[in-house]
């Protein structure tokens, strides 16, 4: 495969050079390749099934990167899991995808009840380092490279299944398009089980790059983090519009804080053009991307450079055009092409297009197609064009993104109501600025004995932390003795939405 054959050229031609710095360690690209070897030779040497998924279970450590090297070296793609993901999810993600090893890069215990999944520390891994790893053996095209899982309607987590192929085209994009060849610093916000975490790692790895990463307790302490920034020399800045929002608080994150700093990338939810003018103020000096793409078609597929032109035509910013190997196409419900300037679903057609989510069927046929003879996604994103640029218009069901984490709003509903306490609920976006802020959930709750509301909400919001992750569970709870029925007896969200806003 071409990336992995460039990041060992690099471990050959520049050894030394950083290719990952987090707050407690770093890792050369020297180190990380021959790490990475010993990983693939210790990995073949369990004898797994072929091609069966590794789940890679940690945060924000080097051996992240050592293990998903190793992985894909040996022939298996990775699931990357984040210490923040709840138990109970990680179990379901296990399951589904039939994984046979867990490698844990963390220095704290994991424990799983299921004795026939082995559980490997790495740092306990014994291998002999003179055996090297045959390139055949290497992930290559149609192959899983990494599989990622996101939210299910059903309460069960999707794994969308990225390719060799997938991943090169977007790296390819990323680098021909975006300016950031040739050695640059580059932020890591998003944990490795966010795909946004991919717009930084192998842009940079193929490039020669330095991926400095920003972990959980930096930004849950802001003083922290604003120090790591400083000694960061951050060139190239991946992130969420919303942690963007979060530094621009501070008066002091501007261009004294990271002088180096030429390019802003921003994907996973939407950019409000106030952020956009608020960065070109305090970084005149730095260009700023928006971007708009799914997991299941490789993290992102459209690019716009926001301009002051466009600040000042536009109130509500484009996501741009697609990359040159890519085609979006905007279907009616009928399924027939929509003209410029009216609203349909967006479709993604093109080599980075997931084939699909693994060991589920139903939902990949539902989902994915074959458009004029490539691989095609319908998103359920709604959009129109307007001058040949795409413009995002929120989902066409249930599916949301907050804080740029995607998310169903039927799996958060799913698990509130399999509470004790909850006879039934609803969950609803509130938007604030064109983008949504937080979620609020009505529950006409079961009988409790809680004198007050808030331990109510207390005693459920703790139920929901041992299955989902922190940021799917509503900020607001109201509760209420009815919610409104729509004439063919469904739940009317509509009528909902107006009672939460009163």
């Amino acid at each position: 495969m071409e990336l992995l054959s460039k990041i060992k050229n690099l471990a050959d031609t520049q050894p030394e050079s950083l290719a990952f710095i987090s707050q407690n360690d770093e890792i050369s690209y020297r180190e990380l390749w021959n790490k990475s070897e010993e990983v693939a030779t210790y990995i073949l040497q369990l004898e797994l099934t072929p091609s069966s998924p590794i789940l890679i279970y940690g945060h924000m450590e080097p051996q992240m990167l050592i293990a998903f090297l190793g992985s894909v070296k040996a022939g298996h793609s990775y699931i990357p899991v984040d210490t923040s993901i709840p138990m109970e999810r990680i179990v379901k993600i296990i399951e589904s995808s039939k994984t046979e090893i867990v490698i844990n890069v963390t220095n704290q215990p994991f424990f799983f009840e299921n004795s026939s999944i082995r559980i490997i520390n790495i740092n306990q891994m014994e291998v002999d380092p003179s055996l090297p790893v045959p390139m055949d053996n290497w992930v290559k095209e149609d192959e899983n490279f990494y599989v990622i899982y996101t939210s299910g309607s059903t309460g069960n987590p999707k794994g969308v299944q990225i390719s060799a192929n997938n991943l090169q085209s977007f790296v390819n994009w990323m680098v021909e398009d975006f300016h950031i060849s040739g050695g640059l610093r580059f932020l890591n916000q998003a944990p490795f089980s966010f795909d946004l975490s991919v717009m930084d790692l192998y842009p940079s790895l193929a490039s020669g790059g330095t991926i400095f990463a920003i972990t959980k307790d930096m930004i849950a302490k802001p003083k922290i983090l604003f120090e790591e920034l400083k000694k960061s020399n951050t060139q190239v800045w991946t992130s969420t519009p919303s942690f963007v929002q979060m530094c621009l608080m501070d008066p002091s994150f501007n261009e004294k804080l990271l002088p180096y700093l030429s390019v802003f990338l921003f994907c996973g939810e939407i950019l409000p053009v106030s952020i956009c003018q608020q960065l070109k103020e305090r970084f005149p000096n730095a260009k700023i991307y928006n971007t708009y793409g799914p997991t299941e078609a490789t993290v992102a597929i459209t690019s716009v450079e926001v301009t002051d032109e466009i600040l000042l035509k536009f109130q509500t910013l484009p996501v741009g055009k697609a990359k040159a190997d890519t085609q979006i196409v905007l279907l009616d419900e009928n399924q027939q092409l929509i003209p410029e300037g009216k609203k349909g679903e967006i479709i993604i057609v093109g080599p980075s297009v997931s084939k699909g989510y693994l060991g589920q069927k139903e939902l990949t046929e539902k989902a994915f197609f074959t458009y004029n003879g490539m691989p095609a996604y319908r998103t359920g994103d709604a959009g129109y064009f307007q001058q040949g640029n795409l413009f995002y218009k929120g989902r066409m069901d249930f599916q949301i993104k907050l804080h740029g984490y995607r998310m169903e709003l039927e799996e958060i509903e799913h698990h509130i109501s399999k509470s004790k306490y909850v006879k039934s609920a609803v969950v609803i976006p509130i938007y604030q600025n064109e983008k949504i802020d937080y979620l609020s959930v009505l529950i006409i709750p079961a009988e409790h004995s809680f004198e007050k509301e808030y331990q109510l909400t207390s005693a459920i919001k703790k139920e929901l932390g041992e299955v989902l992750p922190a940021y799917m569970i509503p900020r607001k709870f109201s509760y209420h003795e009815e919610l409104p029925i729509t004439p063919n007896g469904k739940i009317d969200r509509k009528k909902i939405r107006e009672k939460v806003l009163l």
